[in-house]
């Protein structure tokens, strides 16, 4: 979900961009209509979770990538495993533990009650098998993430002491489809164990628990595999794939809507179908992505997003969002008021990111390139 200035690939930038957008437009429609529920507020609200998978494949792609680059150069050594873990830490664990700690104290200054377990953010426990508490909310996919940065690298780092004189790739390879399928038994679980009632209770209960999304980053791995062995291919048919990756996403949500497949009347579809044709149809876009290039006008403004997009996921709904909301009344006010606290919103939001990334996020990753370089 998180990049640095350095080395940028404008395709991915503009993915990021995108994801990002997706989930700043979702929250706005709780300050716009925070009562009101219809079709394009549901869709515009999917959307913004679809942002997620697309941060999620992302991450994958490039953690994945990292990895094999590690693999080719040989760099399978515990020492090696301990500084990947550093360089990932450094990236992601500053934001987010003082993202963290600003929502406890304006909990505490605004005289809230702070959920018992809210320790449990610490270890990104919180949503490892239960849904995630009504606090600090967007941490539920860090938890995710951190957790599949630990699981397959320390699995595939153990395999190569085991089969030293192994094809290392196929290792990688082999790794994560058994971590995959595995992890598919525990979704098996859910579904002959838990009752769903709406997209609502199937949200908190499957979508944003560790053990049942984690295997979403692998399928960034697995696209990176694939991209690193069948390099030409991807290449010749980038645009091909382009055009079955939107084919498929639009058709999987077409289905949807046609057939008005809910999660408590089709659980089925949305345990082991739904997400999972989500991510394989965003992952048939990155080939055509990772070779884009661009310098017009909208570069700059792309650039920002994508560099902001770690802040500016951390802090929009539950720093600025949430305390708009303590002090405003968004169902009292007209239209007009609303697009200004919009505005306002959007305004605030990227304000803080572009505080918080030159002040505290980048020179971290100076620090973290200086000292846990990758070469």
């Amino acid at each position: 979900m998180v990049s640095t200035k350095f080395n940028r690939i404008f395709g991915l930038d503009f993915l990021r961009a995108l994801a990002i957008s997706l989930v700043l437009v979702s929250h706005l429609t709780f300050l716009i209509f925070p009562n009101e529920v219809n079709l394009f507020i549901t869709a515009v609200r999917i959307l913004g979770a679809i942002g997620v998978d697309l941060f999620f494949v992302l991450s994958g792609y490039l953690i994945g990538g990292i990895l094999l680059k590690q693999l080719k150069l040989n760099k399978t050594s515990s020492k090696d495993l301990i500084i990947f873990w550093k360089r990932r830490w450094l990236r992601t664990l500053p934001n987010y533990f003082l993202v963290l700690f600003l929502n406890v104290f304006i909990f505490i200054i605004l005289g809230k009650q702070l959920p018992e377990n809210w320790a449990l953010y610490i270890p990104f426990l919180q949503n490892f098998i239960a849904p995630h508490p009504n606090f600090f909310t967007e941490a539920w996919s860090l938890s995710i993430e951190e957790y599949a940065y630990l699981v397959v690298p320390s699995l595939l780092f153990y395999s190569f002491k085991l089969f030293n004189k192994g094809n290392k790739q196929k290792l990688f390879l082999y790794t994560t489809l058994i971590v995959v399928v595995l992890l598919t038994f525990i979704k098996i679980n859910y579904y002959l164990n838990t009752t769903i009632v709406s997209y609502h209770s199937w949200s908190i209960s499957f979508r944003k628990v560790v053990i049942y999304r984690v295997d979403s980053i692998y399928i960034g791995f697995l696209l990176a595999y694939a991209i690193s062995v069948y390099k030409q291919f991807f290449n010749s048919y980038k645009k091909h794939l382009l055009f079955f990756g939107i084919l498929g996403f639009f058709g999987i949500h077409l289905i949807i809507f046609s057939y008005q497949l809910t999660p408590e009347i089709n659980p089925f579809f949305y345990v082991f179908v739904y997400i999972q044709a989500v991510l394989i149809s965003i992952a048939l876009v990155f080939p055509y992505f990772i070779t884009l290039n661009y310098t017009g006008v909208c570069f700059k403004p792309i650039q920002f997003l994508s560099i902001h997009s770690y802040a500016i996921y951390l802090v929009n709904y539950s720093i600025v969002l949430l305390i708009l909301q303590e002090f405003f009344n968004f169902e009292d006010m007209s239209l007009s008021q609303k697009g200004g606290m919009a505005l306002l919103f959007l305004t605030i939001t990227l304000l803080i990111s572009k505080l918080i990334y030159h002040f505290f996020e980048l020179p971290i990753l100076k620090y973290r390139d200086r000292v846990f370089s990758r070469n």
